[in-house]
């Protein structure tokens, strides 16, 4: 990864299917993920991440107008500035926490059955980055995201 992204916001949403909430910072565990998040403590990834480039990218025409802004997107963290496909296999800290990219996080069925139809197609291999967490700590909107 060349330079630093920044985290833009950080959602959860308490159980599946809820609406995300947007929080100021979340506190994540290594090897269990977001707590209060759906997922925490599941065999789901530890934490998700989406470029808020490809949002505005699929708001604006390149996805038919697809917006998912405001946490509708589903993912963790929204960045902005983080080439987030190149993670894939490397390492990263977001603020206090250690990640490790592990998958393209590409964009489901589930996702467009909760938005509009066209969401998946306006993601497609820019859906964001599925990580592992290696050592946790606390995130918060505004940190940088850099390599180790």
């Amino acid at each position: 990864m060349d330079g630093t992204g920044t985290v833009e916001a950080i959602h959860l949403a308490p159980e599946s299917g809820a609406d995300t909430e947007e929080r100021e910072s979340v506190e994540v565990v290594a090897g269990e993920g977001v707590r209060e998040d759906r997922h925490f403590g599941t065999d789901k990834a530890d934490l998700t991440l989406i470029e808020a480039e490809a949002l505005k990218s699929a708001a604006e025409g390149d996805g038919d107008g697809i917006d998912l802004r405001d946490g509708e997107h589903r993912r963790n963290l929204t960045t902005s500035d983080a080439a987030l496909n190149h993670l894939v296999g490397e390492r990263f800290r977001v603020g206090e926490v250690v990640c490790e990219g592990t998958a393209l996080c590409e964009p489901c069925g589930h996702l467009e059955s909760l938005t509009d139809d066209g969401a998946v197609s306006a993601l497609v291999h820019r859906g964001g980055l599925e990580a592992d967490v290696v050592e946790g700590g606390v995130i918060e909107s505004g940190d940088e995201i850099e390599p180790v």
